[in-house]
């Protein structure tokens, strides 16, 4: 677990770095609907298929959907309260925390989920204010009162050489 100092100030993670995480994010749901829809096909066979076009129906697209939204609803607020980080966050160095530095309550990481929604629809405006603004806050962490800031990975220890062997020379007959 990575923390900051209390003298250090957090540096607050800037629109690529949010975006690099989000991308990361989006292939961990894309990979759970697939599974969903291939669950699907395993079950009930070809009765979820589709005979015209070979794809799945669309009620187990509609379900593979809904699936995915309530997959992502859960991750995201499990993981933002847990230790406000997904997966994508992890692999970027950032971390959600409330808008005072303290860890993101449950409520706040649920609203935060919904606001992306509200970030995404205006020509995802509410993504793009992250890279505008100066404190990099986007529309979803203005509405659920949060920030994502930068952390600094753990120094790494090094590993000592080991000590030089004395060489041996053997004795000479």
């Amino acid at each position: 677990m990575t923390t900051v100092l209390p003298h250090e100030t957090p540096r607050p993670a800037g629109f690529w770095i949010r975006a690099a995480a989000l991308l990361v994010d989006f292939v961990i749901f894309s990979v759970a609907e697939h599974s969903f829809r291939f669950a699907a096909y395993r079950w009930w066979g070809d009765d979820v298929r589709d005979f015209d076009s070979g794809d799945a129906t669309l009620v187990v697209r509609i379900l593979a959907d809904v699936f995915t939204l309530v997959f992502a609803g859960v991750y995201t607020t499990v993981l933002h309260t847990m230790d406000g980080q997904t997966i994508g966050k992890m692999l970027m160095g950032a971390r959600v925390v409330g808008a005072d530095g303290a860890p993101l309550p449950l409520g706040a990481a649920l609203l935060r989920y919904f606001a992306y929604f509200v970030s995404a629809a205006p020509l995802a405006m509410g993504f793009i204010m992250a890279g505008l603004r100066r404190d990099k806050r986007a529309l979803h962490d203005l509405i659920a009162g949060s920030r994502v800031d930068r952390i600094r990975a753990r120094p790494r220890a090094r590993a000592e050489a080991p000590p030089a062997q004395a060489s041996v020379t053997p004795p000479v007959a």
